[in-house]
């Protein structure tokens, strides 16, 4: 995946918006305000941070070398993902998960919200 399909591919979610909170070089992807993926899309290699069940994360970690510990992040609850490390449909996956993660941990009425968006 490109850092243009990655940008792409997390602004397809429902209410996501890329934010620059820690500077022009940094996307934050957000839903309706809580972040669900941090990546430099200039860097090399391309890393993008993404929250993960905990349990997942463990796991995830002892099958994939390209999986470690979220970089500056909660270690238990983000993982650093090297994009060219792992299957594509694998990073789209754990993507997904990370933004339904965020969503499920929002109030009840901005789900709702978003399930009618």
């Amino acid at each position: 995946m490109t850092p243009q399909e990655l940008r792409a591919f997390c602004l397809e979610f429902n209410a996501t918006v890329e934010e620059f909170p820690f500077g022009p070089e940094t996307s934050v992807f957000k839903v309706l305000g809580k972040m669900f993926a941090l990546s430099a899309l200039d860097a090399r290699p391309l890393t993008v941070n993404l929250k993960c069940d905990p349990d997942d994360a463990v796991r995830l970690r002892e099958k994939y070398a390209a999986i470690a510990p979220g970089w500056h992040m909660n270690k238990r609850h983000w993982n650093t993902v090297t994009v060219s490390g792992v299957p594509a449909r694998l990073l789209r996956e754990l993507i997904e998960d990370s933004y339904d993660l965020v969503v499920a941990g929002l109030p009840r009425a901005e789900r709702l919200r978003l399930d009618r968006g």
